[in-house]
């Protein structure tokens, strides 16, 4: 085997590849280098650790880069855009390896863990002081160090190797384990955030030499649950510089000065350990707007000050990088948000399709997956999801199919034997039943529980059909076609028509079919009586929206929520103000993307004109009385569960309900259905058991209910 030594720039692993000790090289510079496929090779940054050698894809190749994960990088003591030297060497068959939990996990290790642990690490090449990653059964994620190894050098752990577990004399808890590839979906914000920190902390001889002051803050901002706290963990630990986590209770004292004594310690002790990150986790709650605060709230007031001072006061603050976060960047104080303070603010946003597959993959790492799972199918359907959403979900699908042993389980026993737990396997069918139980944590205030309503479900109305799906399902699906014609989709369709035609249930059926996130909005929840509320909650509305697109918002009785203005009434200022929201929202400067407004009326007649017209409610659509041919598919949907006599005809009662809506009939078959069960109910007079006679539903049923209909459309005029 050739000793030619290679020096490589690091680079992140692929997701696949955490925990495996791979490295994957350029096949060129693997042949030259005279490294077969499979080769275990020694990777030395300021210590050398063995890998094993994979070929990196077409897309990384010609760089001169290794691609290497955190375990991998920490234990060969190097960081990304790092340089390490790569040296073949001979490996030897692992006898007896020895393992000692590193992250506090001794409190967790049952007695026959070493014997499931072999087989999760068999295959890794590792040497003593190497650190290894084991994920018990997807929840479990546990770190060791190798404490020795038999033989002694680099050894290949296998399948017959011996393993054995030391226990701590303490628990080791709350070391970070967090690296870059446990993060999804962020792949630019951690880049940017690495220019301002890394940089900055590794090489401040750039900054020297251009003669500007390297950055010192970073505002991270987006909703709860994207990767914020997460991002900074893996920095932290990536950069290794000295971490000081602030939460706001802890700051706050009961003398006076305490609060800002206590901030300007932290500051000196991040100086004497430079360099160093703060991090201000939920910073709005030690920073808050001082111009919305009251006289009492004077120590809010002076811990504000303090920390502006400290961040850029007269004395310079060395080597020490601020990082602060929150989901309400609108509550901090504006004096923080500038350069020389927070020099740059990064977006953490719900992610996209392709950031929910790479969570998905992160958190299915140590899942036993069943074959038909199909992960990329589940980020199509998971709109809005945030990480800890998608934690969530494998999670309970996890829980879903544990619930399968829980009859095999003897419950006295003091542990599951791990023959037992072996066979659990997490199905699609596991994760489609946990997302009825993850709400999308982006709307959480907004969720509806969208009713299994389909196409077929709905009669008739083919053409209204065919436009919401044009309108909501093609820009999701063939959003490529879109991009390319420079296409921009409908924002808004309105459905109008008499009471009863099914509207609301084609809202339904637009829910469920188009898969996206789904809004219900009524009137009296967005009114208010305080000045400025309403217009704040449609807002609120469109921003959650937005945040989580793609999104339905589905307005019921917009007539009642958007009158025409100048029509007067008592509260005519109130809806003059809201709907002067709706236009400024539906067609303003802001581009409302990824959101589709749908409503219903009755009265299209009493809508604001300037809602009606393309750019806002583009398409406007009656929906009226079925056709006979309609009548009778919905006389087939409503009395699909039922056992029709041999007198029923469909087609008879399609054409004797001429002019009645799709609410009228489902009333007919749901009043001929009361009149057949109260038929059997009738017979126990005679003792004769209902519940063991058939149910079937008459003609004579049928045409009660028409009758009955009938004479209340003739009472009331109609």
């Amino acid at each position: 085997m050739s000793q030619i030594e290679r020096i490589f720039k690091v680079k992140e692993s692929l997701l696949k590849d955490v925990g495996r000790a791979i490295a994957r090289i350029d096949p060129k510079d693997m042949a030259e280098a005279g490294i077969g496929v499979g080769d275990i090779v020694l990777a030395e940054g300021k210590r050398a650790t063995p890998v094993k050698v994979l070929p990196c894809y077409p897309e990384d190749r010609g760089k001169g880069i290794i691609q290497i994960d955190g375990i991998t990088r920490e234990n060969a003591q190097t960081g990304i855009d790092e340089k390490v030297k790569v040296t073949a060497i001979a490996s030897k068959k692992a006898a007896k390896v020895v393992l000692k939990p590193v992250d506090g996990g001794a409190s967790s290790i049952r007695g026959d863990d070493a014997k499931y642990i072999g087989s999760l690490i068999s295959g890794l090449p590792v040497m003593k002081g190497d650190r290894v990653k084991a994920t018990l059964f997807g929840s479990r994620s546990v770190h060791y160090t190798v404490n020795a190894t038999a033989p002694a050098g680099v050894v290949l752990i296998h399948p017959d190797t011996s393993i054995a577990l030391e226990l701590p004399k303490k628990s080791e808890g709350g070391v970070n384990l967090v690296t870059y590839e446990d993060i999804g979906g962020l792949g630019t914000q951690v880049q940017r955030i690495r220019e301002m920190i890394e940089l900055p902390l590794k090489y401040p001889e750039i900054f020297d030499r251009l003669g500007v002051e390297p950055p010192k803050g970073v505002f991270l901002y987006g909703p709860p649950g994207t990767g914020k706290t997460l991002i900074v963990r893996a920095v932290a630990r990536e950069t290794d510089a000295y971490f000081i986590n602030i939460s706001g209770p802890e700051i706050m004292g009961k003398f006076y000065g305490e609060s800002e004594a206590r901030i300007r310690n932290i500051f000196a002790e991040a100086e004497a350990h430079a360099p160093s990150i703060i991090f201000i986790d939920e910073i709005d709650a030690i920073a808050p707007r001082r111009e919305d605060m009251g006289g009492e709230k004077q120590v809010e007031k002076r811990v504000v000050a303090q920390l502006l001072s400290l961040m850029d006061g007269l004395k310079s603050r060395g080597k020490v990088i601020v990082i602060g976060a929150t989901n309400i960047p609108n509550a901090i104080d504006p004096a923080l948000r500038r350069p020389g303070r927070f020099d740059r603010e990064i977006s953490v946003s719900v992610p996209d399709r392709n950031g929910r597959l790479e969570i998905i993959h992160i958190h299915t790492r140590g899942i036993p997956l069943s074959d038909d799972v199909d992960l990329g199918r589940i980020a199509d359907i998971t709109h809005g999801f945030v990480g800890a959403d998608l934690e969530a979900l494998a999670r309970e699908a996890a829980m879903t199919a544990l619930r399968r042993i829980l009859p095999k389980i003897d419950f006295e026993l003091s542990e599951i034997p791990y023959e037992l737990l072996t066979q659990l396997e997490v199905t699609m069918e596991n994760f489609l039943d946990a997302m009825k139980e993850v709400e999308p944590s982006a709307i959480r205030e907004f969720f509806v529980e969208v009713p299994n309503v389909r196409w077929e479900d709905v009669g008739g109305h083919e053409e209204v059909k065919q436009a919401l799906r044009e309108a909501v399902e093609w820009p999701v699906r063939y959003r490529e076609l879109f991009r390319k014609t420079g296409t921009i989709p409908p924002k808004g369709v309105i459905l109008y028509g008499k009471p009863g035609t099914g509207k609301t249930w084609l809202a339904k059926a637009l829910a469920t079919e188009s898969g996206v996130n789904f809004i219900s909005v009524k009137g009296p929840e967005i009114i208010s009586r305080f000045i400025g509320e309403s217009e704040k909650a449609v807002r609120e509305l469109f921003r959650l929206a937005k945040q989580s697109a793609p999104t339905i918002i589905f307005l019921d009785e917009i007539d009642s929520l958007a009158p025409a203005r100048g029509a007067g009434g008592s509260e005519s200022s109130v809806t003059q103000r809201v709907i002067s929201q709706f236009l400024t929202e539906m067609d303003g400067i802001e581009e409302l993307k990824g959101v589709f407004v749908l409503a219903a009326t009755n009265r299209i007649d009493l809508l604001d004109p300037a809602l009606i017209r393309p750019g806002r409610f583009d398409l406007l659509y009656e929906v009226p009385p079925p056709d006979v041919l309609a009548r009778v598919r919905i006389f087939e949907i409503h009395t699909k569960s039922m056992t029709l006599d041999d007198d029923v005809s469909i087609s008879a009662l399609a054409e004797s309900t001429e002019g009645m809506s799709g609410a009228d009939i489902e009333f007919i078959c749901r009043k001929a259905s009361m009149g057949a069960i109260s038929a059997c109910i009738a017979l126990e007079a005679g003792g004769i058991d209902p519940l063991h006679v058939e149910l079937r539903v008459r003609d004579s049923h049928f045409q009660e209910a028409v009758r009955l209909l009938s004479s209340r459309y003739r009472d009331n005029g109609e």
